[in-house]
């Protein structure tokens, strides 16, 4: 049996949209749907809280039967099945990720500046599952297109496996971005400066070139921007309707590594967001 896609859902209008989008991730995989809520544990309670409890256990149970509901209307085809496990959340979807393809979540509330924050719940799955994880935090706005982190690094390589996978399944343009930084201060004006150019590029494309023999149908295109990779990840995402990167990377000030760039891109994509910690061998 192939492991399912799965979501966590809480009732929320966020966890709504990570619905919406697992069910067509897994239309598109011909996979199976599983929907995870949560419980939250009563270690004990009051008589006079046995209403309370009830009537929170009604919701509870609301929760998945509309959520089911939900994607059996918009895929009748699609095989659902909706679990109510008891635990602290993020153990209980970390042990459930264990047997599905991708996890999917919703992100969490609004920061003062109107930027999206993610959940402490979806970071520690992020930051833990073996499994892509992919945090919804907008509908996708058809741009019709597929954004990319590269570095370089093994987390790197999974996650543009994954994000040609994603461009092939989506009939979608790739967008593999590569940011990079000139040495010194007077470097724009000097010919250090091309000559460094033109060696991420060629970096760059030998990074793609065997997943483009693998994906000869995916349109590739190459972007180098001068600039930090959380700012030209994050401008990207707002014209993306999936950013792709790895969990870590090189380290240092250029690498994607969660807790510095795919921890900020986690609170400021502009679109969803697939956190890669391991994927399909890239061939050689």
């Amino acid at each position: 049996m192939t492991d399912p896609i799965m979501v966590g859902v809480d009732g929320s209008g966020r966890s709504l949209r990570a619905l919406v989008w697992a069910a067509h991730e897994a239309a598109l995989r011909h996979r199976a749907l599983r929907i995870i809520h949560v419980l939250p544990l009563f270690h004990s309670y009051a008589t006079n809280e046995a209403e309370r409890i009830g009537e929170r256990n009604e919701w509870d149970q609301g929760v998945a039967t509309e959520a089911t509901a939900i994607v059996r209307e918009a895929h009748p085809d699609l095989e659902v099945t909706s679990a109510l496990p008891s635990g602290n959340p993020a153990a209980v979807l970390l042990a459930e990720a264990e047997h599905a393809h991708t996890v999917v979540l919703g992100a969490k509330g609004m920061g003062s500046f109107g930027s999206l924050l993610i959940g402490s719940v979806a970071t520690q799955v992020v930051g833990h599952a073996a499994s892509p994880v992919v945090i919804v935090n907008h509908v996708p706005t058809g741009h019709g297109r597929i954004v990319v982190g590269a570095d370089g690094s093994a987390y790197s390589r999974a996650a543009l496996a994954y994000a040609f996978e994603q461009a092939s399944l989506r009939g979608a343009p790739l967008h593999a971005l590569h940011a990079w930084s000139h040495p010194g201060p007077h470097a724009h004006v000097s010919a250090a400066q091309d000559a460094l150019a033109k060696e991420q590029r060629q970096t760059l494309e030998e990074w793609l070139a065997p997943l483009r023999h693998e994906y000869p149908e995916v349109k590739v295109v190459e972007q180098l921007p001068d600039e930090p990779p959380v700012i030209a990840l994050s401008r990207a995402s707002d014209r993306a309707d999936l950013l792709v990167v790895g969990s870590r990377g090189l380290g240092g000030f250029h690498g994607l590594a969660l807790g510095s760039v795919s921890h900020h891109l986690l609170q400021f994509s502009q679109c969803p967001l697939a956190v890669i910690a391991h994927g399909p061998e890239v061939p050689t």
